[in-house]
């Protein structure tokens, strides 16, 4: 049964998608990369599950569980109110499993979700080795996560098969997807900007493209992606893989010089960072109950 979903954050998605204009969801993988997207006057955000895996220090092929992956999802949800697309990968399982994911992350008011047809181990889809389920397991996990909902959470299918059985195939797939009801397909890896022009061409649904770095997609703009059909465009590992080099960076220079003065300059400062989390809010709280407190202890 569907519920009232005035106010949810698919709700928001669903009527930002209906609009004019491509939506831009950069990547976050933490509370306070999330408040710093928003800042920045993002429209919506993408949860990356290799962000995740790596910022966990493992490998993208499946290794994390639902329950790190809805832990993480918390976080981010209770601190930015902007629409939230979840990468969860082969859905934890089978189509039950699938169910059991959409419920958990519709309680946490993520706006969309997006599975895809790997068999696990999955992989990151610009590596190759991938393997592909079936057309009919995929189509099941669909169904699931769509039957499942009652927020209309926006339910995105990934399909990795043009990196295995080629562009024919890929786009065969995306209708069969279409049929089962997703609402948005997402051609992952594909080679080129008529390759994402031909798909295009062929779905009738909303499509998403992935536009990471070092993979098999060439660089192209988020205007150019508007033109070629697609309305969302993800950046899902930009941030992460930039902050990591700001680490590496930072320990280098720290273990070399032995001091942070040459790095003060690319650092925010302390005021910015509490500008940031709202710190000073926090700290009128705890003043005004302490001042609460004290006048139930004299009134006693």
């Amino acid at each position: 049964m569907v519920v009232d979903t005035a106010g949810s954050a698919s709700s928001e998605l669903r009527r930002r998608l209906g609009e004019n204009g491509i939506i831009v969801a950069p990547g976050v993988f933490s509370p306070i990369s999330a408040l710093i997207a928003a800042r920045a006057g993002f429209e919506a955000l993408y949860f990356s599950g290799g962000a995740l895996a790596n910022s966990l220090g493992l490998p993208d092929l499946g290794m994390t569980t639902m329950s790190e992956l809805t832990q993480a999802v918390h976080y981010v949800a209770d601190r930015v109110k902007l629409p939230l697309i979840v990468d969860v990968d082969t859905g934890f399982g089978e189509a039950v499993n699938v169910m059991r994911v959409v419920r958990e992350l519709e309680g946490l008011n993520v706006a969309a979700l997006h599975i895809e047809d790997q068999v696990m181990p999955k992989k990151c889809g610009h590596l190759s080795g991938k393997q592909i389920v079936s057309v009919d397991e995929m189509v099941k996990k669909i169904i699931a996560a769509k039957e499942s909902s009652t927020k209309r959470i926006v339910v995105i299918a990934r399909t990795d098969a043009r990196g295995v059985e080629g562009m024919d195939a890929a786009i065969e797939r995306a209708i069969a997807y279409e049929k089962a009801g997703a609402d948005m397909i997402f051609p992952e890896a594909l080679g080129s900007a008529d390759e994402f022009r031909e798909f295009a061409s062929k779905i009738h649904v909303q499509l998403l493209a992935n536009m990471t770095e070092f993979g098999k997609t060439p660089y192209i703009s988020v205007k150019e992606f508007e033109r070629l059909g697609y309305k969302v465009v993800i950046f899902p590992m930009t941030a992460f893989r930039a902050s990591l080099r700001a680490l590496e960076d930072t320990y280098a220079d720290l273990r070399r010089l032995g001091t942070q003065r040459s790095r003060l300059g690319k650092m925010m400062t302390r005021e910015e960072i509490y500008r940031l989390i709202d710190y000073y809010s926090y700290e009128s709280f705890d003043s005004e109950s302490a001042k609460a407190a004290d006048k139930v202890l004299k009134s006693r």
